[in-house]
Order: structure tokens, then C-alpha cells, then sequence
């Protein structure tokens, strides 16, 4: 559990909600649409030994949910400039997972010197770029018209739920735990962030990345399917990629060890200055 010396809830001057966890090498936490910091919770309670973990919750969402727009990935991404400013992280590795990966982008294109290795889980260049994927994501924005956040968590987590093939479910507890996370945005909020989603677009500026970056996908993602993770790879100069078996979406809870462990190899003996 966290303890008074290696856990801190702060709010920066720009109203972003953030906490610092662990004791380490300093990494940033960027968190998903819909969701908030306390995504990582599990990720976070295995790497405590090994970072210095800063976990902002982005504009519009869990406890910087009472924040006003824009959402959309320019404004998150800029938000963080005074986060990591105030939380004294001068330069960081960052884990952008699902939308937070084309946050941690957008942060990686406009503060080179703030970012020094990026990881990038279950995420995407641009998240409408199948027909499929545009009707998706529109009707999508939709539902969030039409439903609240909880009951949209419900909707994902049925969805969610897996097929014939051999993707690893989340338990009924990681499902509630999900739906309350989900539960705890504002309808408003999610539509300015959905749209925010919708508009992102890096493929004309992949190649402007420079930091060391590892692309993390699942092998049975059906959010964010295989084709994002090849284009993230093969776009972004000098990326490595690794698919976890059996995983989905959520394989930052089905696979968390996993995934702990992807980090702490890749990045064993990396500069972290």
C-alpha cells in the first residue's frame, strides 16, 4: 500500500489534479478516454520499487473533471507543460495508454526535452482511419448524448467481454472497478474528449518523434486493432513493438505483470536523465 513518504495528491496551478507515487526513475502516467489516473493502480502498486510515478488527471476527467474546455489532445497535452513544471519532473520517460498515447504524442512532438523514452500501450495515430472505425467513433459520441459515462462503462464492459479465440477476460471485480472509474466523468466533458479522439490525427508527424519509444499492443485488441500498432511502429523512427498474448484493451489489467515486466526490460539500464 502506499505510504506517506512515496505517495502525494496534489493540484497544480492550472487546476490539474495529479498524484506522485513511488520512488525511482521519473515516469509519466497518461491515462485513457473515460478513465482517470486511478487506471494504473494496479501497474502502479508493482512498479513502486522502480519509479517515481506522476499520475495527472487530464482535463475533464475523475478529480480534474470540474475543469473547463477544450479537451482535445492539444489542450491535454498542453495542460501537462505546468504539471510536470510543479511536480519537478524535468525530463521523464512517459506511458501514454489508449487516448493518453496520443497525448503522450502530442507531449513528445512539443517538449522533446521533457521526454526521454515513450511507451505507448493499446493506442493509436488515428483512431478513425477505416470507415468501420469512423462510424464507431461517431456513433459513440452518439450514445455519450444519449447515456451517462456509467452507463456507457456498463455498455464497454459487456462489450468487452470475450469472444471465441482466447483473449483473457477481466474479472467480475476488475469489471465493476472499471465501470466505477467510468462512472465518475461528466457527460459534457467525455463528448469534448470524444471529439478531441475523433479530430487527433500524428501520421503526418510520426517521423518528428525522437525519443526511444516501445509500442505495446494486444494481440486480440478489438478497441484498437493491429493495424494502429504496425503504423505506430513502422512510422515512429527507431520504435520497437511487443504484443502480449491473449490481450485486449485491457490488458493493463489482464496482463499487468506482463506489462510491468515489458517496461522494466526495455528500459533496464536506459538513461532515465
Amino acid at each position: 500500500m502506499p505510504t506517506s513518504t512515496d505517495s502525494r495528491a496534489c493540484r497544480a496551478s492550472n487546476g490539474i489534479f495529479y498524484r506522485l507515487e513511488g520512488q525511482g526513475a521519473p515516469l509519466l502516467l497518461l491515462h485513457g478516454l473515460l478513465a482517470s489516473g486511478i487506471m494504473f493502480d494496479p501497474l502502479i502498486e508493482i512498479l513502486r520499487g522502480r519509479f517515481r510515478m506522476l499520475v495527472p488527471d487530464l482535463r475533464g476527467h475523475g478529480q480534474s473533471g470540474s475543469l473547463d474546455g477544450p479537451y482535445d489532445v492539444s489542450a491535454l497535452a498542453a495542460d501537462l507543460s505546468v504539471v510536470l513544471a510543479e511536480a519537478g519532473f524535468e525530463r521523464a520517460a512517459v506511458m501514454g495508454y489508449s487516448h493518453g498515447g496520443a497525448v503522450a504524442q502530442q507531449l513528445a512532438r512539443n517538449r522533446p526535452d521533457a521526454v526521454n523514452k515513450l511507451l505507448l500501450g493499446c493506442t493509436y495515430a488515428c483512431n478513425v482511419s477505416t470507415t468501420r472505425e469512423r462510424i464507431e467513433a461517431w456513433t459513440f459520441l452518439t450514445l455519450l448524448h444519449l447515456f451517462s459515462p456509467g452507463t456507457i462503462g456498463k455498455m464497454i464492459v459487456l462489450a468487452a467481454k470475450p469472444r471465441a479465440g482466447g483473449q483473457v477476460a477481466l474479472t467480475s471485480a476488475q469489471a465493476r472497478w472499471l465501470q466505477s472509474i467510468l462512472a465518475g466523468n461528466k457527460s459534457k466533458a467525455m463528448r469534448g474528449a470524444t471529439r478531441g479522439m475523433i479530430a487527433f490525427d500524428s501520421r503526418s508527424w510520426l517521423e518528428d518523434i525522437r525519443a526511444p519509444t516501445l509500442v505495446v499492443g494486444g494481440s486480440h485488441d478489438a478497441g484498437v486493432p493491429r493495424h494502429h500498432f504496425d503504423m505506430l511502429v513502422s512510422g515512429i523512427p527507431g520504435a520497437s513493438g511487443r504484443l502480449v498474448g491473449r490481450a485486449g484493451h485491457t490488458l493493463i489489467w489482464t496482463h499487468t505483470s506482463e506489462l510491468a515486466r515489458i517496461m522494466c526490460e526495455e528500459w533496464r539500464g536506459a538513461s532515465t536523465s
